[in-house]
């Protein structure tokens, strides 16, 4: 095994990124994407890209040609091509970026060949949340006015700004403006899904999609950076002091398939020595006193072990005749979970902005009838997928024990930096979510890198070549040292929510817990601080350090030494 794939569990490279400096202005390229561009030091855009979505809102990914880089004393020119492939169609893209003290620009010019299917296709720009949220900006629209505002402090369930064509605000002593042309754009607050940005997009989500560009159809784009005075902001809302927090339980999903595979072989736990195990039932799939049968087997053989019900419901009749029919099967089975998270089946699937949202009982009649359903067991309620859902729709909270929603890092990007940049999103994530339900009691997951069910189309997407792919249902780093420091970076972010459990992987299979993944090993010391004070919890430049009790773990989440270290490190000391 390759010191690469220790690192990131497949032999799957990408190219560098190269840095550039041109004035005050300095960014990394990286494939055809513009990151970290900053100025004077400090970070205006966290990225701008020309991107294409499938059916399935997966991000294509393009083959980079025919790159030209031109520098002068004042001045970089930089063009070269994408060609992104949907079934028989392509989409060639030509790009120029210039740069000069005064001024970054970036256009495009795509045309189709064949009929080209796709959700999106255009420039998206992402500014960081971090100095940004909360903070006022400047909103051209397309007549003309500007709207001062301020960017959302809690997360937006909704677009915060629609039609624009330029964004203005603060960078150090100056606002960088940034400037849309070539279709309507409008912003989401991306860190409903665990990106550390806002991005603004092109192609309201309002019109239908996905939708055609016919053969030799053509799209124009730019976006322009120029310099300002500095607008007046107020400081935004202080957050609320974090409270003290205990560490929170582990919990690892288990499937029926997997329940069977587990009864024969429970000693697999003993690996990670989690508290609890999350039993996923979906009466969709039909089938019902079998998956009953089979966590009843293993409940048998593990006493000790705590189970939580993950309960999809298939609404086809009221839910109290549903839920009364689940738990006859269940008492049937002598399944006795401690808790019960209950879901409607249509609720995994994202109602965007300007969709119809689909055929489902009240979500207060459905938790209703499981309280009298199961008026013994902790109930909760909340989303089986991920934040979005959760914020777009949210539960009656009088009637539940806990909230719970899950996260995924690889919803629009899945390069290595983009997935550690995510972790600076947790906060934003816990904090609205504590704004929306206050001290109920608070589940995360399942939270791995890989995505367990695709709440944006019809599918995950298959990587066979462990590849680096958005919404893929096999990421091969949860299987490298990259994992592990991962699932560290993620324990510390979530520490100081006074989460109470949280699933950061599963029992078997592709987000599992294979004794020869380094993640194991990190798993284990994590779920031995359970129950345990947390003293301290913090990232800052690529490191996590969290003290749990009299633990204290750190690691490093980029592929560079940092101090004692290497690449993805990690260590406990007392």
């Amino acid at each position: 095994m390759s010191d690469y794939k220790d690192l990131y569990g497949t032999q799957c490279r990408v190219p560098a990124a190269t840095s550039r400096v041109v004035g005050p202005w300095s960014f990394t390229f990286d494939g055809g994407t513009l990151r970290h561009v900053k100025f004077k030091g400090v970070e205006a855009i966290r990225s701008i890209a020309f991107l294409v979505r499938d059916r399935d809102w997966g991000t294509l990914s393009p083959r980079f040609e025919s790159e030209v880089d031109t520098r002068g004393d004042d001045h970089l020119h930089i063009s070269y091509t994408l060609t992104f492939d949907s079934g028989d169609a392509q989409l060639v893209v030509d790009i120029i970026i210039d740069v000069t003290p005064d001024a970054l620009s970036m256009s495009a010019r795509a045309t189709s060949s064949g009929a080209f299917e796709t959700n999106r296709a255009g420039f998206t720009v992402l500014h960081p949340i971090e100095g940004v949220a909360g903070q006022a900006v400047r909103v051209g629209h397309s007549d003309g006015t500007v709207e001062a505002a301020h960017f959302p402090l809690l997360i937006d369930p909704w677009q915060p700004f629609m039609d624009i064509t330029s964004l203005s605000h603060n960078v150090g002593d100056h606002s960088v403006i940034c400037q849309f042309s070539g279709d309507t754009f409008e912003m989401e607050d991306q860190r409903q899904w665990g990106d550390a940005s806002f991005k603004t997009y092109n192609r309201p989500l309002a019109k239908p999609w996905p939708y055609v560009l016919n053969d030799a159809d053509t799209v124009a784009q730019s976006v322009v950076l120029t310099l300002g005075d500095a607008i007046f902001a107020r400081p935004p809302t202080p957050p609320v002091a974090a409270r003290p927090a205990n560490f929170p339980d582990m919990a690892l999903v288990l499937t029926p398939d997997d329940a069977v595979q587990l009864a024969g072989a429970h000693g697999t736990l003993a690996t990670v020595n989690p508290q609890r195990l999350l039993c996923h039932v979906d009466m969709d799939i039909g089938r019902l006193d079998w998956q009953f049968q089979a966590f009843a087997a293993v409940q048998a053989a593990l006493p000790d072990m705590l189970f939580d019900l993950e309960l999809i419901l298939s609404c086809k009749e009221t839910p109290a005749a549903e839920l009364a029919n689940i738990s006859a099967r269940m008492q049937a089975a002598q399944f006795a979970p401690d808790s019960i998270l209950v879901c409607p089946s249509v609720d995994r699937q994202s109602t965007p902005p300007g969709s119809d949202w689909p055929d489902c009982p009240p979500l207060t009649d459905i938790h209703n009838a499981a309280a009298q359903t199961f008026p013994d067991v902790i109930r909760g309620g909340g989303m089986v997928s991920f934040f979005p859902e959760l914020n777009r729709k949210r539960p009656p909270i009088d009637t539940l024990g806990f909230v719970s929603h899950g996260l995924c890092p690889i919803v629009h990007a899945a390069d290595d930096v983009s997935v550690m940049e995510t972790l600076e999103a947790i906060a934003h994530i816990t904090r609205s979510a504590r704004a929306i339900f206050g001290d109920l009691p608070y589940r995360i997951g399942p939270a791995t890198i890989a995505m367990r069910q695709n709440p944006y189309g019809n599918r995950t997407i298959a990587n066979p070549d462990g590849a680096r792919i958005c919404m893929t249902d096999d990421d091969p780093r949860h299987r490298g040292a990259f994992g592990a420091a991962y699932v560290i970076g993620l324990a510390t972010a979530l520490a100081p929510a006074n989460i109470c459990v949280w699933t950061p992987a599963a029992v078997f299979g592709p987000r599992g817990i294979s004794e020869m993944w380094p993640i194991v090993q990190a798993l284990r010391v994590l779920a031995s601080r359970a129950g345990q004070p947390v003293k301290h919890a913090q990232i800052t430049n690529g490191r996590a350090e969290l003290c749990v009790g009299e633990v204290t773990i750190i690691a490093n989440l980029t592929p560079h030494p940092q101090g004692e270290l290497g690449p993805f490190g990690w260590s406990v000391g007392r």
